[in-house]
């Protein structure tokens, strides 16, 4: 399945990173979790969300719990518990009907990461698995189809009540990210447009 449509293509080619991007999925696009995601994911208390309900209508919701509470049970397979929420089951109500959904998986302070997973949901009343959640009420699977590291560089720390230092400010030169001076990616990285 292609990561990009027409619209991102026209942004890209607008913006000069058709090259980049397709540097970057072909670099860092996978479709299996490998032992650093695992860790990583592991590690995390919460999560982004996002459905859509089946005309496309989206929704975003944050999911938390005790580090661990998303797990990656196997190269492909994540699951988390679903607990007991305010009764709409807007998120599992749209991956009841429509599975594809996002996940973003964040880290803030001084070592800020986040990690993206899109993929198929599905959801069970009766797993196995629900045993070792406690306060359970299912259980989300996710079969991964598209895993891809995103740049962190927005990203703030709140325990230090600090913005990231690449926002940009009136007057100043925008802060530089290190990776784009990396061999890498360095020759199809496009000039900054403002």
């Amino acid at each position: 399945m292609p990561m990009f449509h027409n619209g991102n293509r026209e942004l890209q080619d607008a913006f000069g990173s058709r090259a980049l991007a397709d540097k970057l999925v072909e670099n860092l696009r996978r479709s299996e979790f490998t032992d650093a995601d695992k860790a990583f994911i592991e590690s995390l208390d919460y999560f982004f969300l996002a459905t859509s309900d089946p005309v496309g209508r989206p929704d975003c919701s944050f999911k938390g719990g005790p580090p661990g509470f998303v797990r990656i049970v196997q190269p492909d397979l994540l699951v988390w518990p679903d607990y007991d929420g305010n009764g709409m089951f807007k998120s599992l109500g749209n991956i009841a009907i429509n599975p594809s959904i996002g996940m973003l998986f964040i880290r803030m302070g001084d070592a800020p990461k986040r990690l993206r997973c899109n993929g198929r949901a599905e959801i069970s009343f009766d797993d196995p698995l629900i045993e070792t959640f406690p306060g359970a009420q299912g259980i989300v699977r996710v079969t991964p189809i598209d895993i891809f590291p995103n740049c962190p560089r927005y990203i703030p720390d709140p325990a230090a009540a600090k913005p990231s230092a690449f926002i940009p400010e009136a007057g100043k030169t925008p802060v530089e990210p290190g990776w784009k001076n990396n061999p890498a990616w360095k020759d199809v990285v496009p000039p900054r447009k403002a």
